[in-house]
């Protein structure tokens, strides 16, 4: 990656934070362009311009971006959250993520049990065969799908649950 001090007489954000002159060698003015200054100054407030660039001389050239994009998250999420930082992100995700499985599998049982449920009869419309009543036609066809009752302590043999359509039961 091409330094940013190369293209233009602008110092990169780290040097015009530090107040030095950007040299061409500039560790920084890869990872931290003049468009960016806050990436700069969250990532020296949370970490110091010493310890990042000495992580910069440590890490390979093809992982400093990578480090420099990593640095730059915590220490958004470490101003965000001073006390858990990227930990408490992770935890708060994690925890959602746990909720939803729970949400899913629940969802997913009642779907199993509602399906195998009682069926409202239909009037025979199984018997029914495509191409009329002459047996002309051919059986393959399928009848359409059966209407489940949906089982639920408010609607006591409601098909519809609507309050007014009743199976026989007593309304609540």
């Amino acid at each position: 990656m091409a330094s940013s001090s190369a293209y233009s007489n602008s110092p990169c954000a780290a040097c015009k934070f530090l107040r030095r002159k950007c040299m061409p060698d500039c560790i920084f003015a890869p990872y931290f362009p003049p468009e960016e200054p806050q990436k700069f100054a969250n990532v020296h407030k949370i970490f110091g311009a010493s310890n990042v660039s000495k992580l910069l001389n440590e890490v390979q050239p093809h992982q400093r971006e990578d480090a420099v994009n990593s640095l730059a998250y915590e220490a958004e999420a470490r101003i965000k959250d001073p006390v858990y930082g990227c930990v408490g992100a992770i935890s708060v995700l994690q925890r959602q993520v746990i909720r939803l499985q729970k949400e899913l599998d629940a969802t997913n049982a009642d779907l199993i049990r509602y399906t195998t449920c009682t069926e409202i009869p239909n009037h025979d419309i199984a018997a029914t065969r495509i191409g009329g009543e002459d047996g002309g036609g051919s059986s393959l066809g399928q009848s359409p799908p059966p209407a489940f009752y949906y089982p639920s302590p408010w609607n006591n043999n409601d098909p519809l649950g609507d309050g007014f359509h009743t199976g026989g039961g007593d309304n609540i």
